[in-house]
């Protein structure tokens, strides 16, 4: 069945609505990768037995990832929303008998708030969710990612149909007041990129939606398309009508096999049901999207090798202009946007511009999601306006620092982002504001670290992660990392002298100004800013030759270890 009209969009949903009963109980179980890697499949499958064999008329209903990892398996109740976490095997049957059937809480399976210790009953007064603005993630545990009918049924492919008889540059022009700019890292406008397409004079055009995430820790694009595929389709059909494009890609790493299956399942089906293809809704309107697989290079975020990846070559960057906008994919005008940026769109284009950039700040609208990671009481996925602060994030949202150690310090942007201070925890979190504290927002990472993490030894790990990922194409970047690493490394044996203080900072420097791409020009930030900002590491490495951190379980966190006793070598 194709849907060929606004019309018929419109006849479809009613009929997918009034087959939906809001007041149906509704188990719905988390079925992303975290989830699924801590028994949810097995979960899913024994709920469905239990509710079959006891002939109940309760859905069961398989979601992507709502944010709350550090507490799954999850599961929720609708409508009442009752919310229980770290669910087991054993309590399926528990939860049907107690909850479903005697409209029991098991208090229990109840989140327990780690500061004032109170159970909380709904999920919509759990403090890591009611704190955020969910925008983007808010249907990640309402719908099954794999049912279009789903994402229809909660208004999805309404702003394509709205779109599709707008003239292009009005689409523009609300994307440019929106204020939306890049989620993958460099924050560039995204009305302006889609205006240099759009007056790109050629019969082919492409439109790329990039899928690398590479940074350590960082998960929120794999979350979305695993939990809402048919959300980034919709911005990139969107985006290919308002630029003149008539075909997209999505470039996903390998490593993201669930992300894979979902957002080729959401092709399949958007095009069984005319959302992509010949004419879409009978507006003459012809998009098609594919899907290309990469090997998981960190480079290939980079938009030059991802381009030659998908072209079949090496994913190795090359030096610009052109700029894809000019000559990208196959040497066509070619516009690239990562996952959340697309995500963005459908809403903009049914709100408003004006309305979307009511949120956040002067220069930064709208929300952002963050993977808050490291020694925090709730880890998972986050997402708040511009502007929030990073003490309302971390302490807030996030519970605070485990073990009630003291906070040390936030990581920021991955591998090329910068270490931040408790002085500057006020600061509200957009892209201005983090640059010139010398960090930035990259694609979203967060890793917050306590007094038992050495900087030093994060500096390194790193560094040790680019000189890793380095495609080696350019001098600066394949042997300045090399040489900045071995300084690192030195270092953190307690074998380093004052001069290499100087030594990075001038190596840094050079690899800034001389690198070929993006990886290579901001590889030296978290060097530079934990000599900024956490001189005493230094200090003690140089001058002690020792530092009892060091000797701690590293950078990322091992829970509930015992500090060992600082020993003299």
């Amino acid at each position: 069945m194709k849907i060929r009209s606004v019309n018929e969009l419109s006849e479809y949903r009613e009929r997918i609505v009034k087959s939906h009963n809001p007041k149906k109980t509704t188990i719905s179980i988390c079925n992303g990768a975290g989830c699924l890697a801590l028994g949810a499949k097995t979960l899913s499958e024994l709920f469905e037995n239990d509710v079959k064999k006891r002939n109940l008329d309760i859905e069961i209903l398989k979601t992507g990832c709502p944010g709350f990892c550090e507490k799954g398996p999850l599961v929720t109740i609708f409508p009442q929303g009752i919310f229980y976490s770290k669910v087991t095997s054993d309590d399926v049957s528990l939860i049907i008998d107690e909850t479903i059937i005697k409209g029991k809480i098991i208090d229990r399976l109840l989140y327990e708030d780690p500061n004032t210790k109170e159970k909380i009953k709904k999920v919509s007064d759990v403090p890591f969710y009611k704190k955020q603005t969910r925008r983007l993630l808010s249907l990640n545990d309402k719908i099954d990612p794999t049912n279009i009918s789903h994402y229809i049924q909660y208004n999805g492919y309404s702003a394509l149909s709205l779109a599709l008889f707008i003239p292009q540059d009005e689409i523009i022009k609300e994307v440019k007041k929106s204020g939306l700019r890049g989620r993958g890292g460099g924050g560039f406008p995204t009305g302006m990129k889609w205006e240099f397409l759009k007056k790109e004079n050629a019969s082919v055009k492409y439109i790329i939606c990039n899928a690398d995430e590479g940074d350590p820790g960082a998960f929120m694009d794999r979350a979305l398309m695993e939990g809402n595929p048919h959300l980034i389709l919709e911005g990139m059909i969107i985006g290919g009508y308002a630029t003149g494009s008539t075909e997209g890609f999505v470039y996903v790493r390998t490593e993201y096999p669930l992300a894979l299956k979902h957002i080729t399942i959401a092709i399949q089906d958007a095009e069984k049901l005319g959302f992509l293809g010949e004419n879409i809704l009978g507006s003459g309107f012809s998009f098609k999207i594919k899907v290309r697989e990469g090997a998981g290079a960190f480079v290939c975020g980079e938009e030059t090798a991802l381009i030659a990846s998908i072209e079949g070559k090496r994913g190795m960057p090359r030096p610009r202009p052109p700029y894809p906008i000019k000559s990208g994919l196959f040497g066509k005008p070619t516009l690239i946007n990562n996952v959340e940026t697309f995500v963005n769109i459908p809403y903009i284009i049914q709100n408003g511009g004006d309305d979307y950039a009511k949120i956040g700040t002067k220069t930064s609208k709208g929300t952002k999601i963050f993977a808050l990671a490291g020694k925090v009481k709730n880890t998972g996925l986050v997402e708040v306006a511009m502007g929030t602060t990073l003490k309302e994030i971390i302490f807030e949202i996030g519970g605070g620092i485990l073990g009630e150690r003291e906070f040390k310090a936030v990581q920021l942007g991955g591998p090329s982002g910068g270490c931040l201070s408790s002085k500057d925890l006020d600061i509200g979190v957009d892209y201005e504001s983090l640059i010139l504290k010398g960090a930035m927002m990259g694609s979203g990472g967060m890793i917050v670290m306590d007094e038992t993490n050495c900087m030093v030894e994060l500096a390194r790990f790193f560094m040790e992660f680019v000189q890793n990922e380095s495609c080696g194409k350019c001098v600066p970047c394949r042997i300045g990392t090399r040489k900045m690493l071995d300084i690192l490394t030195r270092l953190t044996k307690g074998k380093g002298k004052q001069e290499d203080i100087l030594e990075l900072k001038r190596l840094a420097k050079l690899i800034k100004e001389s690198s070929l791409c993006g990886l290579g020009q901001t590889a030296p930030n978290p060097v530079l800013s934990t000599i900024n900002n956490f001189p005493e590491d230094y200090r003690v490495h140089i001058e002690e030759k020792f530092c009892p951190l060091c000797k701690s379980k590293g950078v990322f966190p091992v829970r509930h270890f015992k500090p060992e006793e600082p020993k003299k070598e």
